[in-house]
């Protein structure tokens, strides 16, 4: 997610290095290298020359904070400018307004509505606790509906059996109807897309936004389009008057020209994006902390949310104490696995922690570090209960055995079973230090949901001076 752009940051930042004081001169060329990153992810260039010029105006009228270097300070000065381009902060959607209440999802062919709605249905389902419905409206192409029944039944939501002869005015209509008759809170309507924009559509989305009462009305924008994508959105704007917005596709390259020009341009905030191909690949959209993912600031508040979500917190406690007692076993370590690559890709985790991004850049391709873990899995299942629970016993024939199994080699086995043990030494000092202290995972005791744990380390404290800290502990943020 915006590799290329967040690398460009990167390299523009370089050129206040050593530094005393910022001045329109050491500014410039940073300034320049900017200006050629934001218009090469295809942002608006009126959104550049603003972005620009507010980044500048302060630069130059901010006074140096004494121990902050003004590289440091100029890179606050840009993430609070990304931070109100893209919104400032997240907004919900309001379900008070009427009930049930009726969300309308738009976009052209292919930017991934109907996917998004099963997306939005189980987050609300899930997260908001909602009582959901879903209207297939789409009539323009019949296997729409067939998806997003697939959906619903893959979910465990109700949906409106619609008949796609009809108009989308009329099966809108009818589905209201049943949805208000069943008591549903939200109503989620998949309308149809085109390849463009045309008249026929237009008119269809009018009637049938006309017809609801205060409805949501989200588009649902392709990233990987840039700038094409705000020209979308002003023109569904203009005729059906959306009040949020979706970026899908944010998982791909998405070079970060719709997210940093959409709410710009029409004012209206974006509501979530699309960061896989899973139905939970859906999250909130936080203007802040994908600033500090731009600017390899990490967004460890997201992934302890995250981890939240998937972590057992009983099971969590059963295992600390398991570590803390040098009980753990091949089995345990699995669990530990399965968990973590619930979280997503090494690679997506990684990027969530404050100053990885450049590390990895460095680095390079992780498919290696993740063909590992894969390698391990299929190691561990050809074993048998009792050796998972006690690698003890695991002699020569045993691992013989195994490593025909998993199609590996009796080395790798071994080597395996030897960091292992390595690993399980280490742990029982670890978790002692741990214990009682924010360090530990979350959902683990003394650590993550039970410490209260919810923002970035540093986010949110003061120093003496009434100031708020970075994640890196610098006294601006």
């Amino acid at each position: 997610m915006f590799d290329t752009l967040s690398e460009k940051f990167s390299d523009a930042f370089k050129t206040l290095k050593g530094q005393s004081k910022i001045t329109e001169s050491n500014i410039e060329q940073t300034l320049k290298v900017l200006r050629a990153a934001l218009l090469e992810a295809d942002v608006n260039f009126k959104v550049v020359r603003q972005f620009l010029q507010q980044i500048k105006e302060k630069s130059l009228g901010e006074k140096v904070i004494k121990g902050i270097n003004p590289g440091e300070q100029f890179i606050k000065i840009v993430h609070d400018e990304l931070t109100q381009l893209m919104g400032d902060a997240h907004r919900e959607i309001d379900f008070s307004s009427t009930s049930p209440l009726p969300v309308l999802i738009v976009g052209l062919n292919g930017a991934g509505k109907t996917t998004f709605t099963g997306k939005l249905a189980l987050y609300l389902k899930s997260k908001k606790k909602k009582n959901v419905y879903l209207i297939p409206a789409d009539n323009f192409r019949p296997a729409a509906k067939d998806q997003l029944i697939v959906h619903a039944k893959s979910l465990g939501v109700d949906y409106f059996d619609s008949d796609l002869s009809c108009s989308p005015l009329e099966i809108v209509s009818q589905g209201m109807k049943k949805a208000a008759q069943l008591g549903k809170e939200v109503v989620l309507i998949d309308t149809a897309g085109r390849l463009q924009v045309d008249e026929e559509l237009m008119q269809q989305l009018v009637q049938v936004r006309q017809s609801l009462k205060n409805p949501e009305v989200l588009l649902v924008a392709d990233a990987m389009t840039g700038q094409e994508a705000v020209n979308v959105a002003q023109t569904f704007h203009q005729r059906v008057q959306l009040t949020g917005a979706v970026l899908s596709k944010m998982d791909s390259d998405a070079r970060g020209g719709a997210a940093l020009s959409i709410k710009y341009v029409t004012q209206v905030p974006i509501r979530f994006m699309s960061v896989g191909e899973k139905m939970n690949d859906l999250e909130a959209f936080h203007p802040d902390r994908l600033a500090k993912r731009m600017l390899d600031m990490g967004d460890v508040v997201t992934l302890v949310e995250k981890a939240q979500d998937v972590v057992d917190e009983q099971e969590a406690e059963k295992m600390m104490k398991k570590m803390e007692k040098n009980q753990f076993t091949i089995a345990d370590f699995i669990k530990q696995m399965d968990m973590i690559s619930k979280l997503g890709s090494m690679e997506s985790i990684l990027k969530m922690i404050p100053g990885m991004g450049g590390m990895m850049r460095q680095v390079g391709d992780l498919s290696g570090a993740q063909g590992e873990m894969d390698r391990i899995k299929v190691m561990v299942n050809s074993m048998t209960p009792q050796e998972r629970e006690n690698h003890q016993i695991l002699n020569e024939s045993r691992r013989k055995r195994i490593a025909r199994g998993s199609g590996c080699s009796e080395q790798q086995v071994g080597d395996f079973l030897q960091k292992f043990e390595q690993m399980r030494k280490m742990i029982g000092p670890m978790m002692s230090m741990m214990k009682g202290g924010s360090a530990a995972l979350p959902g683990m005791p003394g650590g993550g949901a039970r410490a209260g744990f919810r923002q970035a380390p540093g986010e949110g404290k003061k120093n003496k001076k009434g100031k708020g800290r970075s994640p890196f502990g610098r006294r601006f943020f």
